[in-house]
């Protein structure tokens, strides 16, 4: 089995893309990590609800789970500290999003070219080969030993279990 290419490195990003506020506000969890490939969920919550009849989660919750899940994944394949930054998203809808349990997205990272990420994402509730949608995005990688540096980052790094 794989391993992230760095795991110190990982372990950073990882925790600190699910540290973001708005990842806290959805309940943002990482599950577990197959290989390099990451699955990340978020808990059905009412206030969630997208639409009242049905009780379906709202897009809008859908979104930033497919980008934290893939941001995630191309942690996985960085050997030195860089700086990501979503380039493109789309997301195509199988059928309704769920509307009970947890929502999972699994994330591939497919191809790393010199400044851009390509990434591929599942969002499931109970199966992953049962799909609701289906995500893809770029990330744009920014070679910065900077992006160590800044506050936010510095403090997650030094609240991290020695």
């Amino acid at each position: 089995m794989q391993t992230p290419e760095n795991a110190e490195i990982f372990e950073t990003l990882k925790n600190f893309f699910i540290s973001l506020p708005h990842c806290k506000a959805l309940g943002m969890k990482f599950e577990k990590m197959v290989g390099h490939q990451p699955t990340l969920s978020i808990p059905w919550r009412p206030e969630f609800v997208g639409h009242v009849d049905t009780g379906v989660i709202h897009g809008g919750v859908i979104t930033p789970l497919v980008d934290i899940t893939g941001a995630t994944a191309v942690a996985a394949y960085l050997e030195v500290p860089e700086a990501l930054a979503t380039l493109d998203l789309r997301i195509d809808y199988l059928c309704a999003a769920p509307n009970k349990g947890k929502i999972f997205a699994t994330s591939e990272c497919f191809r790393l070219s010199g400044q851009v990420a390509f990434v591929r994402t599942i969002c499931f509730a109970e199966y992953a080969n049962n799909p609701f949608a289906l995500g893809t995005a770029t990330y744009m990688r920014v070679m910065d030993p900077f992006a160590l540096e800044t506050a936010t980052y510095m403090k997650i790094l030094d609240n991290q279990p020695k």
